[in-house]
């Protein structure tokens, strides 16, 4: 039985390729620092900023490694693909604790290549070369918080 499975609506409309690089962002960062995904994202077609919890404030050799890093999985152009699976699937191997509450029974998970993959109700782009270029246009520092900020914005 092939049908398609019932999702809860989704109340954004992302512009595709920003929110299809922020899946490498975090991955990324996942990769360089260890950390989680971002605590707080705000994505929009001309700039976005993403939100990490960090131990410490990044350098700016990790930051450029950063750029370079997210950068250079886009150029791999790979495919950007979904799947379907239940909520009991994706206990641990998902962070469920974002689902809203009375979340639906099916989950489906954007696969960035094998690079990334992740809960997601979005809209991405097909392929990652359709993303442009990821440059960081700046980023800041909480101490208090432990929260490093980044700014950054897609060349097409």
């Amino acid at each position: 039985m092939n049908q398609e499975p019932q999702l809860n609506e989704h109340n954004k409309q992302e512009y595709p390729p920003m929110h299809t690089c922020e899946h490498i962002v975090n991955r990324t960062m996942i990769r360089l620092f260890g950390c989680g995904r971002a605590v707080s994202a705000h994505i929009e077609r001309k700039k976005s900023k993403l939100d990490y919890s960090l131990d410490s404030c990044p350098t700016d050799e990790q930051t450029e490694a950063l750029e370079k890093a997210v950068n250079d999985v886009i150029a791999q152009d790979l495919p950007v693909t979904t799947e379907y699976i239940t909520q009991e699937e994706a206990v641990g191997r998902f962070d469920l604790e974002r689902l809203p509450e009375g979340a639906s029974p099916t989950v489906r998970i954007v696969k960035v290549g094998q690079y990334d993959e992740c809960l997601c109700a979005g809209i991405h782009v097909e392929h990652t070369a359709e993303i442009g270029t990821f440059k960081i246009i700046s980023h800041d520092w909480d101490e208090n918080g432990k929260r490093w900020r980044i700014r950054f914005k897609l060349i097409l």
